[in-house]
């Protein structure tokens, strides 16, 4: 066999039958073997598939829409001070704090966060973020994140109401 000739079976490039190859495989003129394969780019790398992103970007949408509120979930380390850290998140949306509402979830904490601005908290008092928060957990501790996040994303919007009309 020569430098740069590939086999199939055994056999070199030059002996062997095209239509023994398989589907999307030819042999050059050069005699060279090739393939083309389907390319099939990385999915996403993270906690959630694109099926589960979709459900949770329909979720926040929805909330938002009906309440005319901003939500936002993030998920991740918090560090030492849970509560300090997802205030400064909250803060970080800018001058639309006050109308926004953050839901924080460090898995590996096990803490669940939910900081509301001015606006936000005058439809959304602490008790019904906690009644929220504990749905949540329920279906955390079930391995169901998006679940939960999903199911309290829709008790906070019952909880706020529409956005009133002036």
């Amino acid at each position: 066999m020569g430098a740069g000739e590939l086999t199939h079976g055994g056999a070199s490039a030059a002996e062997v039958d095209e239509r023994d190859l398989p589907t999307g495989t030819v042999v050059l003129p050069t005699g060279r073997i090739t393939a083309a394969k389907m390319y099939e780019p990385a999915g996403p790398n993270g906690p959630f598939s694109a099926v589960q992103l979709a459900r949770l970007d329909e979720a926040l949408t929805l909330a938002s829409r009906e309440t005319g509120l901003d939500f936002s979930v993030y998920l991740g380390e918090l560090g030492e001070d849970t509560r300090a850290a997802a205030e400064r998140l909250h803060a970080s949306t800018g001058e639309g704090a006050t109308r926004a509402v953050l839901i924080a979830v460090s898995p590996g904490e096990r803490v669940v966060e939910v900081v509301t601005g001015e606006l936000a908290f005058q439809r959304l008092p602490d008790r019904g973020a906690k009644l929220a928060v504990m749905s949540m957990v329920a279906s955390f501790k079930e391995g169901d994140l998006v679940g939960g996040l999903v199911s309290g994303l829709r008790m906070l919007t019952d909880q706020a109401g529409p956005e009133p009309k002036h």
